[in-house]
């Protein structure tokens, strides 16, 4: 009894036991099913952060691999730029070296000489059309050759108004270069013409057939290397301010205030024009010096004139003149002298001389241009004995002094509106012009001009209005009265220039 008691105390302690057993023989196993199942979860993990990393690289070489093809695209576009930028500056250079090629090429003319080898021509010119209007007839001429009004006393005098429309200014020259006198000197050459020549004729339909008038007719042997150039042929004298003239449209071959303030002519003869500083900067020095054919009125009724039998022709006696020339930025200025000597018996000296056998001529002027911005001035002033033959005196041949000059001023407004004012004066010595004034003939004392114009310029196009206005004294003919005479002229002008 005891024994079985202690037998089942036995088997129910060792049931206890395997039952407080069981839960850590199942621990095991749990720990394996959770570490399993946490295994299994990190693993998912793992595999998820793989997959992200994998898709980062991925990204990150496609990244890298754009980097290099727009690194690859910027090299050879900066290449591409470089080589054209290289190719840039080798056809810049080209381009140079063909423009001084080509500026040392002379400009196509017109058309060339076909029987001097080397040698083209040029044609330059223009048309100029001026309407005109006048209270009176004036010396020269009426339209575009009026100088000064002529005296109710003087013969072919008209009082009634004048108008017409006058193309006698038209001009055409043609230049000739390319020839060569040797190796250091080359040759070129001008001649000119324009309308002055008179008319053809006397009849009805006479006035619109103006006949050509010879000009210049020169050529130039230069040395561009030393700035020397020796000119033959006929040209303006040295007196004649070329460079300075006053701006006008409607009086070109004959100027402003010509014969009564602006003075010089053309004749035959040779000029040395030499460059005092030659290839130096600053202010431009050159000394003219000229010989031309000596010339006087002839007289009265015959051809002296032009058969080379005036006073001025008696012997060789020619006009010596010289001019000095500096010229700056905006200015230029000149300084020339006139002198030759009349034998007022003539070529067979025979021709009376009731006041003087001989008598000289001589001048001197001074004149010059300043542009200062906008504006434009031109002036020069002369005094001179006996310079009837360079358009002085009035016109008047005889042993008399005389004072005269020129002033004309101008605005540019712009490129196109330019507008000028001009004033001139020429006075003879009143004593010299009544003693060698002709027997019944007026004496010409003084006269002023003054003209104003507006211009319109465009391309090769002038257009201008102009109004002129003249005061001239006088004597009456029979030298004992005296007379003031004023003149009007109103221009419509047009130019075209080629």
């Amino acid at each position: 009894m005891k024994t079985n008691r202690s037998g089942g105390r036995k088997a129910i302690a060792l049931s206890v036991a395997c039952a407080l057993m069981l839960p850590m023989a199942a621990l095991p196993d749990m720990a394996h099913a959770q570490s399993k199942a946490k295994s299994k979860k990190t693993t998912s993990h793992e595999a998820e952060l793989e997959a992200r990393v994998n898709s980062l690289e991925q990204q990150l070489a496609e990244l890298k691999a754009m980097i290099q093809e727009q690194k690859a695209e910027t090299t050879q576009a900066t290449s591409t730029a470089q080589a054209a930028q290289t190719q840039a500056q080798a056809t810049d250079e080209k381009v140079t070296k063909v423009e001084k090629v080509v500026a040392t090429v002379p400009a196509k003319p017109a058309f060339a000489s076909g029987t001097a080898p080397g040698v083209s021509v040029a044609l330059h010119g223009f048309i100029d059309v001026s309407a005109f209007s006048q209270n009176r007839a004036y010396t020269y001429g009426n339209g575009q050759n009026a100088e000064y009004p002529i005296p109710s006393d003087g013969a072919g005098h008209a009082n009634g108004k004048v108008s017409g429309v006058d193309v006698r200014n038209t001009r055409f020259w043609l230049d000739f270069a390319g020839a060569k006198f040797n190796e250091n000197w080359n040759g070129s050459g001008r001649i000119e013409m324009d309308f002055f020549g008179g008319f053809n004729g006397t009849g009805a339909y006479a006035g619109s057939q103006p006949e050509q008038r010879l000009r210049q007719a020169y050529f130039d042997i230069s040395n561009p290397n030393s700035g020397t150039t020796i000119r033959v042929g006929q040209m303006w004298d040295l007196m004649f301010p070329l460079d300075y003239i006053p701006q006008s449209l409607s009086h070109i071959a004959f100027p402003l205030g010509y014969g009564s303030g602006v003075i010089g002519w053309r004749f035959p003869g040779a000029i040395f024009m030499q460059d005092l500083n030659h290839g130096a900067e600053g202010t431009k020095w050159r000394l003219d010096v000229a010989a031309l054919q000596g010339t006087w009125n002839g007289r009265a009724g015959g051809t002296d004139t032009n058969n080379f039998l005036t006073q001025g022709n008696a012997g060789f006696r020619p006009q010596f003149e010289a001019r000095l020339t500096a010229k700056g930025g905006n200015w230029a200025a000149f300084l020339a002298g006139h002198y030759s000597k009349i034998d007022l018996s003539g070529v067979e000296g025979t021709t009376p001389t009731p006041i003087k056998k001989n008598l000289s001529s001589t001048a001197v002027e001074l004149g010059g241009m300043w542009t200062p911005g906008q504006f434009i001035l031109k002036s020069a002033v002369y005094s001179g004995n006996a310079i009837g033959e360079i358009f002085g005196n009035l016109s008047q041949f005889g042993d008399i002094k005389e004072k005269g000059g020129y002033l004309q001023a101008g605005y540019k407004f712009d490129t196109h509106w330019t507008l000028y004012g001009f004033a001139s004066v020429s006075k003879p010595d009143t004593d010299d012009v009544l003693r060698w004034r002709a027997a019944n003939t007026v004496g010409l004392l003084k006269n002023r001009q003054t003209a104003g114009s507006l211009q319109y310029t465009t391309g090769p196009f002038d257009f201008s209005l102009e109004l002129i206005h003249s005061n001239l004294d006088s004597t009456t003919v029979n030298g004992l009265g005296r007379e003031k005479t004023s003149g009007n002229e109103l221009t419509l002008n047009g130019m075209y220039r080629f």
